[in-house]
């Protein structure tokens, strides 16, 4: 069984040696810049770790990591465009370099760049494989359609919040899980309680980003902390306080979480006393447990792996 450092250089190597037409240089350019920006390449590493718990032979599952990496990318630079943001991992976005037309033909070309990667897997599973990926895909921006709607939606509850993180952040490493489990001989049960446990470790993942996103340093999180508020991004700890205050306390806390007049730091140090006055900071916490115990639960349940198990407890304690 490979580590992960050895994997995560598999991957690495992989995503330099992928060969782009020199021309049109506007529109292969754009790909071969936001895929050089780094990142944890935690997806095409699952997919390999996943082919390696049941093969020794993961290079059959290489091009389909890669390609789910390329689509994983493709989908920022979409989300950026969206956003209008000018900053992607510390550097410009392609947008802020290219400009949103350049942007969007490029990330609609990474999307067939990556389908044609992924469709290079062993025959046996092609079809599966591909509908996996197709099903998720769709997915993904299911969940960017409700992250948007949710811009303009103020009575936005938990479950609500789950669902699109479910879609927006979980599937996609749930089906890499569930994709390089296939491609290493995996039996149906085996893959799809991977995939179920994807889909647990990708809301705990993401709820544990808003939670570093009051709770964290500029340092340790990689952006100025206090973003998710002063943008009233609509994360777990906006849906714990709609479901904990009533009437006049309800609307007090939906028109201060909207107000984007107020000072920054006046605005972030009082939605933290929200938080801590009732008790949403410690819900956040006991939440991200509970979806982090639910994986662990899932991976006791399936063939062994304790690269898979250490991948998941530096995800929990983010040393990775």
């Amino acid at each position: 069984m490979k580590t992960f450092e050895e994997l995560l250089k598999i991957t690495e190597n992989g995503i330099k040696n992928l060969n782009f037409p020199q021309q049109p240089e506007n529109f292969y350019q754009p790909v071969k810049y936001i895929l050089s920006l780094g990142g944890k390449r935690m997806r095409p590493v699952l997919t390999l770790m996943a082919c390696n718990i049941f093969s020794e032979d993961i290079s059959k599952a290489l091009k389909p990591a890669l390609g789910l990496e390329v689509f994983h990318n493709f989908t920022l630079l979409h989300d950026d465009i969206m956003d209008n943001s000018n900053l992607r991992r510390k550097q410009p976005t392609v947008n802020a370099k290219w400009g949103n037309n350049i942007a969007i033909l490029s990330g609609d070309g990474m999307s067939y760049i990556a389908s044609k990667l992924v469709s290079e897997c062993p025959e046996n599973v092609k079809n599966e494989v591909l509908d996996i990926f197709f099903e998720t895909a769709l997915e993904v921006c299911e969940g960017q359609q409700y992250d948007m709607d949710f811009e303009t939606n103020n009575d936005v509850f938990l479950k609500d919040y789950i669902e699109m993180i479910r879609l927006k952040t979980a599937v996609l490493p749930a089906a890499c899980l569930k994709i390089g489990a296939l491609i290493g001989g995996a039996d149906k049960v085996s893959a799809q309680k991977l995939y179920d446990l994807g889909i647990e470790m990708g809301i705990a993942f993401q709820l544990q980003d808003d939670y570093l996103d009051n709770y964290s340093t500029p340092e340790i999180l990689g952006k100025p902390i206090g973003g998710d508020v002063n943008e009233g991004k609509k994360t777990v700890f906006y849906t714990r306080m709609i479901e904990v205050l009533e009437n006049d306390k309800k609307q007090e806390w939906i028109n201060f979480y909207n107000d984007k007049t107020l000072n920054f730091n006046q605005k972030f140090q009082k939605a933290k006393e929200y938080f801590s006055l009732y008790k949403v900071d410690t819900y956040c916490q006991d939440l991200i447990n509970s979806y982090y115990d639910k994986a662990f639960k899932i991976f006791d349940e399936i063939k062994n792996s304790e690269v898979l198990k250490s991948f998941i407890e530096k995800l929990r304690i983010r040393v990775w």
